[in-house]
């Protein structure tokens, strides 16, 4: 399995001949080095639908015919823009051809802001994602806070890599992805959702510095590849 991080939270899965990417926000996205036009995806999986998130997914699933997987409700939104999805909810699973996708919870928002109309389109609730395939477990926890039920992620299934954000203010800060990554025993954990505005500016290194020997952290540049 392949898996390459664009920046922000956008993360891009190969696996079993298929590809995958997590909340495409390219375009307006100062840390990503590569544009929506670039890419080859057969799946767009979304945690949730904040324009940072949602970014590029209309364009790239009409120009690619991909199969947006997403909560019920942003699905059906987008949906109405013309394009394939499969709508999921918290706590449910779905064999794909590429993995199998498992929606946890997070503690956030999530809703469309369309700035031209000055509306906000409710989207249902943001999620986090086990992704599993090539007997590997990729937990991306979308935009969240730290919760306790990280602890049963941990226990229950066993985490080759955590996507966790850092960026505080909007989501968890890097004090308390420490403790979330104590909780989900990941064997790798690599820091998300930083960088990107100035109100979320961390140093994604001293991060990396606070987590426990028992787990290995790895800051990944945009572009960079991870082989699991």
């Amino acid at each position: 399995m392949k898996v390459t991080y664009h920046g922000h939270s956008v993360v891009l899965i190969e696996s079993n001949g298929k590809s995958l990417i997590i909340d495409p926000f390219l375009t307006g996205n100062g840390q990503t080095k590569i544009k929506a036009d670039e890419l080859n995806v057969d799946y767009i999986l979304l945690t949730h639908g904040h324009n940072d998130h949602v970014g590029d997914t209309v364009h790239l699933a009409k120009q690619n015919n991909a199969t947006v997987i997403a909560p019920f409700e942003l699905a059906t939104y987008l949906s109405w823009q013309g394009v394939n999805t499969h709508a999921m909810h918290i706590g449910g699973a779905f064999q794909f051809d590429i993995g199998r996708v498992k929606l946890t919870q997070a503690i956030h928002g999530s809703a469309y802001v369309d700035e031209d109309a000055k509306k906000i389109v409710y989207t249902g609730m943001p999620a986090g994602i086990l992704f599993t395939a090539e007997g590997k477990t990729i937990y991306h926890a979308g935009d969240t806070g730290l919760f306790s039920d990280m602890k049963l992620f941990g226990e229950r299934e066993k985490i080759d890599v955590a996507f966790l954000p850092i960026g505080d203010n909007f989501t968890m800060g890097p004090n308390d992805a420490v403790v979330a990554a104590s909780w989900l025993k990941a064997k790798v954990v690599i820091p998300i959702h930083y960088n990107t505005f100035p109100v979320i500016e961390q140093d994604p290194h001293a991060f990396v510095s606070m987590l426990s020997k028992e787990t290995e952290g790895k800051v990944l540049g945009s572009g960079e590849v991870l082989e699991l």
